[in-house]
């Protein structure tokens, strides 16, 4: 992971940095201010939005302010505003379309994210969305629930459980109004693309005329191997090298208009409508990418700049991102010589307008986010099944917890699942588990449990879809994959560690109730577990042979510490975090806290005994003091590599 995270996040260094890409304002030319004059050529605006995520509301706290100029602040957010906006921006225009670089749902609004994101379709659907490149949470389910359910409108497998719920004007869910692309996603076995790499959209000329306009789209290099979207059967191709590739591919098919649309991105000062010292992913790319691209917009990196940046042929061209969750709209305006369909780029203008709340509400869309709050309300509200007693993150001396059992055994259940309808990008097969773990105060990173599951004596213990939810998960899946004994024997030796200023930290795993082991107090960091003393299913490990074991994507990956898991062979993937336990609560109807018995101490009462001291990693917070939601908390507290200190954050 650390090999591939260099090469994502590679950014500018030195020479590549040059002055006539940093500062510039969003013009190509001095004539661009004048360009919606010159009636000679073909006016054509280009409208886009990245890294939605389902905030069809105005995102909380700190993500609802922006910062312009002079460090003017903006209150920003809301697709109702943003329609008015939209309409505002349209008005007169004949030429105009609307799309996006990615992430637009599996989104971090619970309204929307609890039912299967159709809340966000609904909302892009009335907007106009006129296409969209995939970004990597496109993939956080499975390539299938992305072309077939949410652009195609398939079912899968419970309708008004799973999906395929009643929208706001009383419709069962059809899918998108608009096409999803990638041009370097591609299935693993085949190298086959899993999506359409362009599109080619005409406009008005006049007379009759029409001109097309060709968009390219990328999704973030390494997205099969992020935790979210981690899909063993998928893998991601160059993106300079596959963004010229398709340039060529549009010149020959006559297309001499060329717009990129990436899910990656870049950091470029703290002004919304400028951009200052860029560095990351997409710059990179944008000082190299083929001179037949007209303009490069972005997202992924929930950042927002605006400015123009020189192709390898010195001419300048838009460089743009509109920052994440419904903050603001980028509007990019093409002028087109009538003869050729070449873009005049001297003319080429950009501008990143906040999605302010000073403006009426389209009420279109104020009813569409009214209507799907309240549908979340009562999907929190529905019971699951009932709980004995209370589940709780309090640990015992051995480092065990009622709620940490809970989650091992589910997670265990998890990895012994058929597999599910649209489960179609797992290239080995589905082999049950035999064990699993979970960290539940991790070395690093975040835990993936959010909460304890109390005792409500109101209800007789009923545990609801909310309560469920909210307790467990980043939205990553739980992953089968096979490990040696050694291999697990090793990430128990790695739950204790000897921080630089002494001492010893212990990080406890969570594991399944066929599962028991013991560790010597006495021992040091690395020599603590003794095989023998680890069983499962009441036999000894053995470091020889071979496990099936289930545990999250975070875990597996190296995301929070435990590195012993590096070289595991045939993942299989499961179903998410947050929708597997409220489907094992669902199943189960009943639970009851286990006996704190899985874990044990050796010679705890002998001289120089130490268990350790154990720290749950604090939830990770906005500037503002509120909570960042629990997948982009995940993403930015992992052990990922940064981009100048910049941490992207999903």
């Amino acid at each position: 992971m650390a090999e591939i995270g260099r090469r994502i996040f590679f950014t500018a260094a030195g020479a590549l940095a040059t002055a006539t890409a940093v500062g510039t304002h969003a013009f190509a030319s001095g004539h661009a201010r004048d360009a919606r004059s010159a009636d000679e050529y073909v006016d054509v605006q280009l409208l886009n939005i990245t890294d939605l995520h389902g905030y069809l509301d105005a995102a909380p706290g700190s993500s609802s302010v922006i910062t312009g100029a002079g460090g003017k602040k903006y209150t920003v957010g809301g697709v109702a505003y943003m329609a008015a906006h939209l309409e505002r921006l349209r008005a007169g225009r004949a030429n105009s379309l609307f799309f996006a670089p990615g992430d637009l749902f599996s989104g971090w609004w619970f309204s929307a994210e609890s039912l299967a994101d159709e809340p966000t379709i609904e909302a892009l659907n009335r907007m106009g969305m006129d296409f969209a490149s995939a970004g990597n949470h496109e993939f956080d389910k499975s390539p299938a629930f992305l072309s077939q359910h949410m652009v195609d409108g398939i079912s899968y497998p419970t309708v008004d459980w799973d999906n395929s719920f009643v929208d706001s004007s009383g419709q069962r869910f059809h899918g998108a109004d608009f096409a999803y692309y990638s041009a370097n996603m591609v299935w693993s076995g085949n190298g086959q693309r899993v999506l359409p790499p362009y599109n080619i959209e005409w406009v008005d000329a006049g007379r009759g005329r029409r001109l097309p306009i060709g968009f390219i789209h990328l999704t973030a290099l390494g997205t099969e191997l992020m935790p979210a979207s981690y899909q063993p059967g998928l893998g991601s191709l160059d993106q300079l090298a596959t963004a010229n590739r398709c340039a060529a591919e549009l010149k020959a098919r006559g297309v001499n208009a060329i717009v990129l649309s990436m899910h990656d991105g870049a950091v470029a000062g703290s002004d919304f409508n400028s951009g200052t010292n860029p560095s990351g992913p997409a710059y990179e790319l944008a000082l190299r990418a083929s001179p037949d691209i007209d303009a490069i917009v972005c997202g992924h990196w929930h950042t927002a700049f605006n400015m123009m940046v020189p192709d390898p042929a010195g001419a300048p061209r838009p460089f743009v991102e509109a920052g994440c969750h419904g903050q603001i709209i980028n509007e990019i305006n093409l002028r087109l010589d009538p003869a050729t369909g070449k873009v005049v780029r001297e003319l080429t203008t950009a501008t990143n307008h906040p999605n302010t709340r000073d403006v009426a509400p389209h009420r279109e869309l104020a009813e569409v986010v009214t209507y799907w709050s309240g549908y979340g309300s009562r999907r929190a509200a529905v019971a699951l099944g009932k709980q004995t007693a209370s589940f709780t993150r309090t640990r015992n001396a051995a480092g065990e917890s009622t709620m940490g059992d809970l989650v091992a055994d589910w997670a265990l259940w998890a990895g012994r699942q058929p597999t599910g309808p649209m489960n179609d990008a797992n290239p080995y097969p589905n082999v049950p588990a035999d064990l699993a773990v979970i960290a539940i105060a991790p070395r690093l990173g975040q835990a993936i449990i959010a909460g304890d599951l109390t005792y409500d004596s109101a209800t007789d213990g009923t545990v609801a879809f909310g309560k469920a939810w909210n307790a467990v998960g980043f939205g990553d899946p739980i992953v089968t994959a096979t490990v040696t004994g050694q291999q697990i024997h090793d990430a128990l030796e790695q739950q204790w560690t000897v921080p630089a200023g002494g001492g010893l930290k212990y990080a406890p795993l969570a594991v399944s109730a066929n599962v028991r082991y013991s560790f010597d107090a006495t021992g040091p960091a690395g020599d603590r577990v003794d095989p023998a003393d680890v069983l499962i299913d009441g036999t000894a490990l053995d470091v020889s042979r071979s496990y099936r074991i289930a545990m999250p994507s975070y875990t597996l990956l190296n995301q929070d510490g435990y590195a012993a898991f590096t070289g595991f062979t045939s993942p299989y993937r499961h179903n998410r975090d947050f929708e597997s336990f409220v489907a094992y609560i669902r199943e189960r109807q009943r639970i009851a806290p286990a006996p704190l018995n899985r874990v044990t101490v050796k010679n705890s009462a002998a001289p120089g005994a130490r268990i350790g001291a154990t720290t749950v990693p604090p939830r990770l917070r906005r500037a503002d003091g509120t909570l960042l939601p629990r997948a982009e908390a995940a993403m930015l507290a992992a052990g990922r590599p940064t981009a100048e200190g910049f941490r992207v954050p999903c």
